[in-house]
């Protein structure tokens, strides 16, 4: 399979140019996570060989609805290269997404490394230097969204760009589970939700990358940003729009998609 493996992890990195591709059943079924991971894990290698930097990791499929909608229960996960963080207050060319999508989330900066493999909610909370307001451009080059469990993964996560609020808390005094979240474009309304969305509380999510991580000789490391997952509704994107995450307990966090 290696090699049927490294022409799928050829074909989704040739797709970032803009050509999305087709679903990729015939080489992955639907929740295949083993398969899906080793084309992620290939084309994370070839990125890192060509200078990209890794600086962190974000948790996917958080809400049970999605994991139902996409028939598996548990969430998924992709990585995230210093390339792929847009400034605060910043500007995302529409040139570098093919069907770009906003969601907020709460990220995480760690402070210590989570090296265990049993990694408890307590221990992730022990290591977490400070928290975040973010907003997540999920992509996928996949035509059409048309996605599995396999696909997003595969994909790393349908990820593609994300923006951390300059301003982070620290944890103590924070209502993450019950954080609100409202997510407006153009100063509408787009998205709202809780932070109990992602696992039931962020630290959920936080903990549960520790601890899938660690079981696969990666840890998790002492400064590595971890977005954990969408807090409501993603939001398609069109050129222009204007977007801001407001989360309860730790402010806002804006960009703007097109010109600013």
């Amino acid at each position: 399979m290696s090699a049927l493996y490294e022409t799928t992890a050829r074909r989704l990195r040739e797709a970032y140019s803009g050509a999305a591709v087709a679903p990729l059943r015939e080489v992955l079924a639907p929740t295949d996570a083993d398969g899906a991971y080793a084309v992620q894990t290939i084309n994370t290698r070839f990125w890192e060989a060509q200078g990209r930097r890794i600086v962190g990791r974000k948790a996917g499929l958080t809400a049970k609805a999605v994991q139902a909608q996409l028939g598996v229960d548990q969430p998924d996960f992709g990585v995230l290269f210093d390339d792929m963080r847009v400034a605060d207050g910043g500007v995302l060319n529409p040139a570098r997404t093919i069907q770009p999508k906003a969601e907020a989330e709460i990220a995480f900066i760690l402070g210590a490394d989570l090296p265990d493999p049993e990694t408890s909610v307590a221990q992730a909370a022990a290591a977490v230097a400070s928290v975040h307001a973010a907003i997540e451009i999920v992509d996928s080059r996949i035509a059409d969204w048309k996605i599995t469990f396999a696909d997003t993964v595969a994909d790393n996560g349908s990820s593609a760009f994300f923006v951390l609020a300059d301003a982070g808390r620290g944890l103590a005094g924070l209502d993450l589970e019950g954080a609100a979240m409202e997510m407006t474009v153009n100063g509408a309304v787009a998205s709202t939700g809780v932070g109990a969305a992602a696992l039931g509380n962020p630290l959920n999510a936080a903990a549960w990358l520790a601890r899938t991580l660690a079981a696969r000789g990666e840890p998790l490391k002492a400064g590595d940003i971890l977005l954990a997952g969408a807090l409501g509704p993603m939001v398609a994107l069109t050129t222009g729009d204007q977007v801001v995450a407001t989360i309860g307990g730790l402010g806002e966090v804006r960009f703007t998609y097109g010109e600013g």
